[in-house]
C-alpha cells in the first residue's frame, strides 16, 4: 500500500504541475513539451521540471537597487530628456536613438557619454591589462566571474588580490556556484584567510533540487576604484590563455572601459553583492568623478531573472532591426527565441549582409547540435553562416552598420536571454566597430562557410541529433 500511497502522490503532484505550467502561459511549443515530459515520463518529469522547468522571474528575486548618486542623477536626466525626444547617442547617429531609450527603459541603463574603450583580443591581453590594474588598485577591487579555476592563472590573481587585501585595498570576490564548482573549500578558505571578502552565487548544495541549479550567474565584471573597469567573455582559468592542451586555441574578447559607463558596471556589482550578501555598499568613493573627456557613448546592458524585462534580448533585436547595411555576429552558442530568428531572416530578405559565426569545434555536443536545427531557414533567407575552426571560439560580439557594436558575456541564446544573469556594452562609435570587424574579418579568415546545398544533404542521423538536441533546448 506504501507505494500505491507514492504513485499517488506523484500523479497528484504531476497534474498540479501540469496546472502550473498551464497557467505560466509561457511558449506554446514549451508547454506542449512539458506535458509530454511529465505525461510519459512522471517521476523523471517531475525532476526535471524542479530543476529545469520552473518560472523565475519575479518569484525568487527582489534586488535592492544601491543608489549612485551620479548614475541616479544620470538616469532621471535622461528619462526626462526622452519627453522632449533630446537623447541620441552622437550627432549622425538618431537611428539609435530607439536602441538608447529601450535600454534606458528596459534595463536602467544610461547612456555614458564620455569613455575609453580597449578591445582586448584572447587571454593574453586580457590578463595582462586585468594585472596591471590590479597592481594599481588604491582604494578597492571588485571582481565577479562565471569561472575561476584553481591553476596557474587562478593562483597569479590570487596571489596578487591577497597582497592588495594585504594593503589595506577593499576585495571583494563573487563567484557562481556551478561555474566555479571545481574550486576546492580551501580555495575560497585562502581567499577570506588573506583578507578578501569571498562569496558564492547560488551555491550548489546536493542532493538537494531547487530551480535555482538551472539559474547561473554568468556575468565577468572587474572594478578597480570606480574608475577602471573589464568585462566581456573571458573567465579566469588556464584555457583562456590556450593552455589547455585538449580544448587547444580559445578565440575570446574582452573589454577594458574607463570612464563614465563604470559607474553602471560598479552599481551592478554592487547589487549582486547586495543580492548574495545583504551588504549595502555605498559612499562616494566607489563612484569618483571621471576625468575621461573622449566622446565614445556606451550603455551597460544587464539582464537576468530578477529584471522585470528581457533588455539584452530586446536590444539584440532592436539593434538587428534597425540595422540598414549589415549585421555580424559572432556568438560560441545559437539557440535564440522565434523573435531574433525573424529579425535576422527579415534583415537577409531585405537586402542586408547578415553573417553569423559560431563555433565549428564543438565545447558542448547538445548546444552544438541544437544550433545546427536553425541553419537551414536562415541560409534559406540569405544569411551567410561560418563555423570557426582554428580552435574554440568564445568570443560575444555584435556589429551593425559599421558604427553600432555590443560585447559582452551574453551568447545569442534562450539560457543568456531568460535564465542566467548577463551583461552586454553596446557602443555607439565608428572607429570601435571597425576595430572589432577587423578581428571578425580575421576570425572568418580561420572559419568555414556552409553551403545550403550541402548541408541539406546531411545524413538522417545528423538531422536526429538536432531535432533532439532542440527539443531538449525547449523545455528550458
Amino acid at each position: 500500500m506504501v507505494w500505491l500511497f507514492l504513485l499517488s502522490l506523484i500523479f497528484l503532484q504531476v497534474v498540479l504541475i501540469g496546472r502550473v505550467v498551464l497557467l505560466e502561459n509561457r511558449d506554446p511549443a514549451k508547454t506542449v513539451v512539458w506535458f509530454g515530459i511529465l505525461a510519459f515520463l512522471p517521476i523523471l518529469g517531475y525532476i526535471l521540471y524542479v530543476v529545469f522547468g520552473r518560472k523565475t522571474k519575479g518569484l525568487l528575486f527582489h534586488h535592492k537597487h544601491i543608489p549612485a548618486n551620479r548614475l541616479d542623477r544620470m538616469v532621471r536626466q535622461q528619462e526626462t530628456d526622452l519627453n522632449y525626444g533630446d537623447i541620441s547617442p552622437q550627432p549622425g547617429l538618431e537611428a539609435e536613438q530607439k536602441l538608447a531609450r529601450l535600454l534606458l527603459h528596459s534595463g536602467f541603463a544610461p547612456l555614458a557619454i564620455h569613455n575609453q574603450v580597449e578591445v582586448l583580443l584572447n587571454g593574453g591581453e586580457k590578463f595582462q591589462a586585468l594585472f596591471n590594474a590590479l597592481e594599481g588598485a588604491i582604494q578597492h577591487i571588485h571582481l565577479s566571474y562565471y569561472i575561476f579555476k584553481d591553476d596557474e592563472i587562478g593562483a597569479d590573481v590570487l596571489k596578487i588580490l591577497a597582497r592588495k587585501a594585504a594593503a589595506g585595498v577593499e576585495v571583494r570576490v563573487l563567484l557562481d556556484g556551478m561555474g566555479s564548482i571545481s574550486i576546492a573549500g580551501g580555495f575560497m578558505r585562502n581567499m577570506r584567510q588573506a583578507g578578501i571578502q569571498a562569496e558564492w552565487f547560488f551555491p550548489i548544495r546536493f542532493p538537494y533540487l531547487t530551480s535555482k541549479l538551472n539559474i547561473r550567474y554568468h556575468r565577468k565584471i572587474v572594478v578597480v576604484d570606480g574608475r577602471t573597469a573589464f568585462m566581456g567573455g573571458l573567465n579566469i582559468g588556464d584555457e583562456y590563455l590556450s593552455r589547455d592542451a585538449k580544448l587547444g586555441f580559445w578565440r575570446d574578447t574582452h573589454l577594458k572601459i574607463e570612464g563614465e559607463a563604470v559607474l553602471s558596471l560598479q552599481s551592478i556589482f554592487l547589487n549582486d553583492w547586495f543580492f548574495v550578501t545583504h551588504q549595502e555598499i555605498q559612499g562616494a568613493s566607489y563612484f569618483p568623478q571621471s576625468n575621461i573627456s573622449q566622446v565614445l557613448p556606451v550603455q551597460i546592458g544587464a539582464s537576468g531573472p530578477d529584471s522585470n524585462w528581457t533588455s539584452i534580448l530586446q536590444g539584440f533585436f532592436s539593434a538587428i532591426t534597425m540595422a540598414k547595411h549589415s549585421v555580424h555576429i559572432e556568438t560560441p552558442y545559437f539557440i535564440p527565441d522565434e523573435s531574433l530568428i525573424m529579425a535576422l531572416k527579415t534583415a537577409a530578405l531585405s537586402g542586408l549582409d547578415v553573417r553569423l559565426l559560431v563555433q565549428g569545434i564543438p565545447e558542448h555536443k547538445v548546444t552544438y547540435w541544437a544550433m545546427h536545427s536553425y541553419f537551414e531557414e536562415l541560409l534559406q533567407a540569405g544569411v551567410k553562416i561560418f563555423k570557426y575552426m582554428k580552435g574554440i571560439l568564445h568570443a560575444k560580439i555584435l556589429v551593425i552598420d559599421n558604427h553600432l557594436a555590443s560585447v559582452g558575456s551574453a551568447n545569442l541564446d534562450n539560457r543568456s536571454f531568460y535564465l542566467h544573469f548577463e551583461i552586454c556594452a553596446f557602443m555607439y562609435d565608428q572607429s570601435l566597430a571597425e576595430r572589432l570587424m577587423l578581428d571578425f574579418e580575421q576570425d572568418l579568415n580561420d572559419s568555414s562557410e556552409l553551403n545550403l546545398k550541402v548541408f541539406q544533404s546531411r545524413p538522417v542521423s545528423a538531422r536526429l541529433k538536432e531535432s533532439s538536441a532542440r527539443l531538449f533546448s525547449a523545455v528550458l
